[in-house]
Parts: structure tokens; sequence; C-alpha cells
């Protein structure tokens, strides 16, 4: 019979060693199943305050203050509900655009970018090991040329815009910072935001870009 949930016979000196031996031990006769995490670490059924040493002000703090680990605005998604993005690219950045702006002009609030396999691991579109992966599964984007035409015609401080990107999410980051310039949008009103992934691999930096490319804004240093 499996084991249920009792009020009967309660500890008065509750603690998670008292829950296990009251409760969970009972629960768990039926099965020998490990719970191990990806180290081999065994895993606790449970964990209480009583497994850290916290200090709630210093470790854990509000909403809005340091250390920031209840999030960093004060009214949390209250106050600024999650961002909806439209996870979108492929071709060629004019291509990409295109079908951006198609989203955006039929209600799409938010754009989120997808890379080919070339520009994730940092390789050029000529690249040799580039041979049949460009613009395919996402957008190839080789140069500051490409960024501005993937995102002409698309307000950077109004769209919320998110790049998932690995090695080169710095250059790619710069890029939108530029056509932000370009646009007028300081840097502080950019509504974009590049992030890693580990479900794609890290490869080598990104390679010198085979096409020229403007220089961005004069703040730009």
């Amino acid at each position: 019979m499996r084991a249920m949930a009792t009020t009967e016979d309660r500890d008065t000196a509750d603690s998670v060693g008292a829950w296990r031996k009251r409760t969970y031990d009972r629960a768990q006769e039926r099965t020998d199943e490990l719970f191990l995490s990806i180290s081999g670490v065994e895993n606790e059924p449970l964990y209480t305050p009583e497994n850290v040493e916290l200090d709630y002000a210093r470790d854990l703090g509000y909403p809005g203050e340091y250390p920031f680990t209840r999030g960093v605005y004060p009214s949390m998604y209250r106050g600024r509900l999650w961002t909806m993005r439209q996870f979108a690219g492929f071709g060629t950045a004019e291509e990409t655009n295109a079908r951006f702006r198609y989203l955006l002009d039929h209600g799409q609030t938010g754009l989120s970018t997808a890379f080919d396999m070339p520009t994730l691991m940092g390789y050029d579109s000529d690249h040799p090991r580039s041979l049949g992966e460009v613009g395919r599964e996402g957008v190839a984007v080789d140069s500051l040329a490409d960024a501005e035409t993937l995102f002409r015609g698309i307000p950077l401080g109004e769209v919320s815009t998110s790049m998932t990107i690995n090695s080169p999410a710095a250059i790619l980051l710069a890029y939108y910072v530029c056509v932000g310039e370009q646009q007028g949008v300081p840097r502080e009103r950019l509504r974009g935001t590049a992030q890693t992934t580990s479900s794609r691999s890290t490869s080598p930096r990104r390679s010198g870009s085979s096409r020229p490319s403007r220089p961005c804004g004069s703040s730009w240093t």
C-alpha cells in the first residue's frame, strides 16, 4: 500500500531528519532508485533553511536591491511583464529583415534572432567549414554591414530584440549597439539582449570579417 501523508506522531522538535523518518522513508520503501546530480552527488529529497547558512539581508535581500537575487525590478513582473519575442532568422540579412518587418506589421512586439551555424560558431560565410550551412537554421551575419541590413527600418529603441549566440556574442552585441547609435538611440535606451546557450557547442573566436564594415558612431570607444 502506498504511503500517504499523515498528521499523526508529529515530532515536537520538527526537522528535516524527523520528516524523513516520519514520512519520507516509508514512502521510499517501494523504490531503491538513486537520484544523482550530473557530478554523481546524491540529491537530498528536500532542501530547507537547515541546509544553508543564510543571512537574509546579505545573501537574499529584496527585489530591486543588492544583491538582486530576488530580481532587478522592485515590483518583479507585476510592473514589467514578460517579454514575448518571435524567434526567426534564415538566409541572408535582407531576407530575415523582411521577415522581421512582416512579423512586426502583423502584431509581433518583440524579435528573437536565429543565427546560422557558421555565425554561432564564429566563422564567416566564406570560410571552408561554413560550406553547406550558410543561411540554414538561421541568418548569416558576418559584418556590421549585415547587422545594419538585418535591423534596417526597425526602431531598436522601441522593439525588444534578443540574439541567441555563443562565442561571438560580444561581436554581435557590438554590431547591435553600433546600429542603434546610427539610428540615434543611446545605448541605455536599446532594448536588446545577447544571451548564450549551452545547447549549442562553443567554438573558436570569430574570425576577421570577409566584408568591409563601416565604423560605428563616434561615442563608441
